[in-house]
């Protein structure tokens, strides 16, 4: 995969949020964040410079996301908006639209929703 230099995504995880921990309210970051418990709220990333999202296959988060980088191997009920790249790995469940640039979807993913290229935006689709 190609990056572009100031776009490679972060490759340290930060903060983790464990397995037993539940957090009511939003949660905005920088840098790495790893997700095994639950997150009532929306993840955000919060800085200029990318950053990466895992939920891990125990990980839930019940909101919306946007960052640069997501991977996803858990529970999202809400939309997942990764400006650069999504991957969507065996065991992840999606209720909600996927907006990506890059895409990564391994066999066994769902999504309840709509797949949405965000280069896409704009241009005329068969919907039009």
């Amino acid at each position: 995969m190609f990056f572009k230099k100031n776009m490679t995504p972060q490759s340290r995880i930060e903060t983790l949020i464990g397995a037993a921990t539940v957090i009511e309210g939003d949660v905005e970051f920088s840098g790495g964040l790893r997700i095994d418990g639950t997150v009532n709220g929306n993840v955000n990333e919060v800085s200029v410079q990318p950053s990466t999202l895992i939920v891990s296959e125990q990980g839930r988060v019940d909101g919306s996301i946007s960052v640069s980088h997501a991977t996803i191997n858990g529970i999202v009920n809400g939309p997942v908006h990764a400006t650069e790249y999504v991957e969507l790995q065996a065991k992840a469940r999606v209720t909600g639209d996927v907006r990506y640039k890059t895409l990564e979807m391994f066999v066994g993913a769902v999504v309840d929703g709509k797949l949405i290229h965000i280069e896409s935006l704009g241009h005329n689709s068969v919907e039009d």
